[in-house]
């Protein structure tokens, strides 16, 4: 007859009003400090995630400089390679023809 998600929905209806009501008999003091408090953290929220994103960046960029670095290290031809899978190719290849042979 009931299973977990109509409980999980009663008690989180219930839940919700029990905070509406709590809301509605604050004195406006207390309203004022909840709303301030809400924002302190939500603010706080934001810097953090501003800060990992920084973060974030200049770990790809490190990894980025010391892979290249550690590619190039172990296999010095990486760079002719790559450049002749994915260099700048002066005309496309029309569909059908074959490559040139070097």
């Amino acid at each position: 007859m009931f299973d977990a998600k109509h409980i999980a929905t009663f008690l989180l209806g219930a839940a919700a009003g029990l905070a509406a009501h709590k809301y509605m008999t604050m004195t406006d003091e207390e309203k004022q400090k909840m709303h301030d408090d809400l924002l302190a953290k939500a603010h706080g929220l934001k810097d953090e995630a501003e800060a990992a994103t920084d973060k974030a960046k200049e770990y790809f960029n490190e990894l980025k400089t010391k892979g290249s670095a550690a590619i190039k290290e172990h296999f010095p031809q990486a760079d002719d390679m790559l450049n002749n899978l994915f260099g700048n190719k002066s005309e496309p290849a029309a569909a059908g023809s074959t490559p040139p042979s070097e």
